[in-house]
């Protein structure tokens, strides 16, 4: 018997990929400061992976809370760069810090998704990929900003892969899904073997 999964993220891409892929869920989003559970993890040694996943567990865990019984998906997604944990621009002068920062570096994405019902976790994977960017000009990052708009603030990165953003990288290691934000092969195969979607 299939249910209808909550999706515990406000997040038009996610929601995007969830419903092209056949499951089309409930979004309600999380009511948690993500900053204030970050804050707690300092000093701790958490790994930008880890990050992701506790973030994405307490989304899900506060959601299924509010609405027993249901099966929730909580995700995140922390943005590496060798040690320093980066978070989405404040602005468009942010984004623009961001690009000059990851210009000629690899970075790492962290796509957490994690599984609750009744406040209780039982199931998670966190995804990886490896983006190389080329070495961008200070000039063509402004040219490049001013044409994508404000989207970029979305993204921790200060890119979208699936537009124009693409152009910014020489070198991608990893799948899609997981770079735009949901690593939605394991979670699909986790869906099917709990009989929630047609498997």
């Amino acid at each position: 018997m299939t249910e209808r999964i909550v999706l515990a993220s406000g997040s038009p891409f996610r929601k995007a990929m969830l419903d092209a892929a056949g499951v089309a869920p409930d979004v309600i989003p999380a009511e948690i400061d993500e900053r204030s559970v970050e804050k707690t993890l300092e000093g701790t040694g958490a790994s930008p992976e880890e990050v992701a996943q506790i973030l994405a567990e307490a989304k899900a865990t506060e959601v299924s809370a509010r609405y027993p019984g249901r099966l929730v998906l909580g995700c995140d997604q922390t943005l590496s760069l060798g040690d320093e944990l980066l978070h989405k621009p404040r602005d468009m002068e942010d984004a623009r810090r961001r690009l000059l920062a990851l210009s000629g570096r690899t970075h790492q994405l962290n796509s957490a998704a994690v599984l609750a019902r009744n406040g209780e976790t039982f199931w998670h994977h966190v995804g990886v990929a490896s983006l190389t960017m080329r070495k961008l000009e200070p000039a063509f990052i402004g040219r490049h900003l001013a044409r994508v708009g404000p989207v970029v603030l979305n993204s921790v990165g200060a890119y979208q892969i699936e537009g124009e953003g693409i152009q910014l990288f020489d070198k991608i290691e990893g799948d899609h899904f997981t770079i735009v934000g949901l690593p939605l092969l394991p979670l699909l195969k986790e869906l099917r073997d709990l009989g929630a979607i047609d498997g």
